[in-house]
């Protein structure tokens, strides 16, 4: 068992939590919950290190056997002291197993019916949400603008509840020339602005679409909104100035599937 929280390997898990540079140079992320865990395992997303106590494994025995058996694939599986793995966790109360997974790779999404285009978004709070309903709904793919926050930032894991694994995500270091590319192909690019005149009751979401979402304080940018096909707002109170992010996301992503639906 591993007692000491000077051990490399919690410098070296700890540092993941805490720095995209790391997370970048040693190819890894973290992973932290029996959720979070379970779907990695779940979808064979390729996990690397596993940390976990002698407590969890009594009350989690079938996933423990699991990781056990993929120990060919598993590169380092350690038993823990609690005060370790609380040295190593980005939580006040980790559950008591840590994973660290592979970065993804950056192929294209493939986007052919309904994804998501997110622009400078900067709360890991909303790109976990809208990670969730976009794995929901069963978009194709998201990508994710570079100057948003890291996608393998711990909080946007965690706030996906293990649907992280289950979304083909992208990180885009060239978002107008991504959705030019997709274009090409016939998807319909539509910007969400406060003061389009089409809603997105009135929008077609039959058609191929790519959803373009804007940074939380100041909305799209005007070279997105001027590359889109088509902008669309979502109708609200004028005592209201604006909704959150994730929110949109789940009005736009569920009014595409009940249209959707109405066709099958």
């Amino acid at each position: 068992m591993l007692t000491s929280t000077r051990n490399p390997l919690v410098k070296q898990l700890r540092s993941l939590g805490e720095s995209a540079k790391d997370r970048k140079e040693q190819g890894l992320f973290l992973v932290e919950g029996t959720h979070a865990l379970t779907e990695a395992i779940a979808t064979a997303y390729p996990i690397s290190i596993v940390c976990c106590t002698e407590k969890w494994i009594e009350t989690n025995p079938d996933l423990y056997d699991q990781i056990e058996a993929a120990t060919d694939a598993i590169e380092r599986l350690e038993i823990v002291a609690e005060e370790v793995l609380q040295a190593i966790a980005t939580t006040k109360n980790p559950d008591g197993v840590i994973a660290a997974a592979v970065m993804p790779s950056r192929e294209i999404a493939n986007i052919r019916s309904l994804g998501l285009a997110l622009e400078t978004i900067q709360d890991p709070g909303n790109i976990g949400a809208i990670i969730r309903s976009a794995v929901a709904v069963g978009v194709d793919g998201v990508l994710v603008s570079s100057d948003s926050v890291d996608l393998t930032n711990p909080k946007i894991v965690r706030a996906t509840t293990g649907q992280w694994f289950r979304c083909n995500m992208q990180t885009s270091v060239d978002m107008v020339s991504d959705i030019r590319k997709l274009q090409a192909q016939g998807v319909k690019a539509i910007a969400t602005v406060a003061s389009a005149k089409i809603t997105y009751w009135d929008y077609d979401f039959t058609q191929p679409t790519l959803i373009l979402l804007g940074n939380e304080g100041n909305g799209l940018s005007e070279e997105l909104i001027e590359l889109a096909d088509e902008s669309i707002s979502i109708p609200q109170s004028h005592l209201v100035e604006s909704l959150n992010v994730s929110i949109c996301a789940a009005l736009l992503l569920y009014e595409a599937k009940r249209q959707r639906s109405r066709n099958l």
